[in-house]
């Protein structure tokens, strides 16, 4: 248990490596990684011939020719099974995604930057079938509204994360930025999983799991960053989409309880602290639901969030060691919380102010141990 607190190295691609195996992308045997990486490189391009491209054909062809409403499915057909209903509902959680994934971590340049490795799939120019970004442009200009709210969207997170300039520039024809990747990722997995489809803030678990992959300095699997990234977030997802879903939050598996059991542990680890939140009614979802539910990525900079996951995808009871994280960031600020008031309280846990990671995780460790 002593790595709890060790961070994963960097060099070599080791950390890209650790994540993938302990997200069950990749076996423990190693003799099987490579067949393993194919049949999925392989499975994730079929997903993108089947939910982006066939579909963006099928646009291409209908939406041409005005004839096409006296066929059997057209535009305005009521009926829920037609595939251009699918299709406008698709596009509303296109446009939900685009508007998140365009903001991801505004603090650095890196999600604006063309990828290296575009998806050539998509950026055939031969191809005059609908893309993605096809789809918001012509979605976008037939709705100024949504325009004129998006263009104002800052992020209801850290300080830390600023607007930049041109936050939502598209690139030239050819290139795409990695924000568009990951938007490409996020609507095949909505697509894939209609039950949860997507919901806000599933953009801020994907983007430190890409970036991590596609900053990978082993360039023969940096070139799959896409495809990798695809499955590590959906066997992540698997683990913690109970966060996500509504109607769980007061289950034994769903976030209420989470945020309640990190006020559990404080009473038992720190009582007068415990105490002093309970007066102020200071409720855990005021900032745990945050905290947890997007396991501290809003809280701190993008390369302390890998940090942080690292001791997070390697604990044994899988995510238990993130309410001891959230403890100990209360235990480490009690001395001003003792001392705040209500306002006071209420901004520094939603503005954390340490941004001590290694602090933060050795005063979780020894937590644990003190149990």
């Amino acid at each position: 248990m002593s790595r709890l607190h060790r961070s994963i190295p960097f060099e070599g691609g080791l950390r890209c490596l650790c994540w993938k195996i302990l997200l069950n992308y990749l076996p423990l045997e190693r003799g099987t990684w490579n067949s393993q990486l194919r049949k999925q490189r392989e499975l994730y391009a079929q997903f993108l011939k089947e939910m982006i491209i066939q579909p963006g054909i099928a646009k291409a062809e209908l939406g041409v020719f005005r004839e096409d409403v006296t066929l059997d499915d057209h535009p305005l057909n009521p009926n829920p099974n037609s595939q251009w209903n699918t299709y406008f509902k698709d596009n509303e959680v296109l446009l939900q995604i685009d508007k998140d994934v365009r903001r991801l971590y505004p603090d650095m340049a890196f999600f604006q930057r063309p990828t290296e490795y575009p998806c050539l799939l998509i950026l055939d120019h031969q191809n005059e079938y609908e893309t993605l970004r096809k789809r918001v442009e012509q979605t976008t200009l037939k709705s100024q509204t949504v325009a004129r709210n998006r263009s104002g969207v800052t992020n209801v997170s850290s300080p830390l994360k600023t607007p930049v300039l041109n936050e939502y520039e598209v690139l030239p024809d050819g290139f795409e930025a990695h924000w568009e990747v990951v938007e490409r990722i996020l609507f095949i997995y909505a697509k894939l999983n209609p039950g949860i489809a997507y919901v806000q803030g599933m953009n801020e678990i994907v983007g430190p799991l890409y970036y991590t992959f596609a900053t990978n300095p082993n360039s023969a699997w940096k070139e799959h960053a896409e495809a990798d990234t695809f499955f590590c977030f959906t066997n992540l997802m698997s683990e913690i989409r109970d966060n996500f879903i509504k109607s769980l939050d007061d289950s034994q598996c769903g976030i209420t309880y989470k945020m309640e059991k990190v006020y559990v542990i404080l009473k038992e680890k720190d009582r007068e602290l415990y105490m002093k939140l309970q007066e102020q009614n200071i409720k855990p979802q005021f900032f745990a639901f945050r905290w947890l539910t997007l396991l501290l990525s809003q809280e701190f900079l993008l390369p302390d969030v890998i940090r942080i996951w690292d001791s997070l995808f390697a604990d044994d009871s899988r995510f238990d060691f993130l309410l001891l994280v959230c403890c100990a960031m209360l235990t480490l600020i009690r001395d001003q919380l003792l001392e705040g008031d209500f306002t006071v309280n209420m901004r520094l846990l939603q503005d954390y102010p340490i941004s001590d990671v290694h602090l933060i995780l050795k005063t979780a460790k020894d937590l644990q141990e003190s149990k």
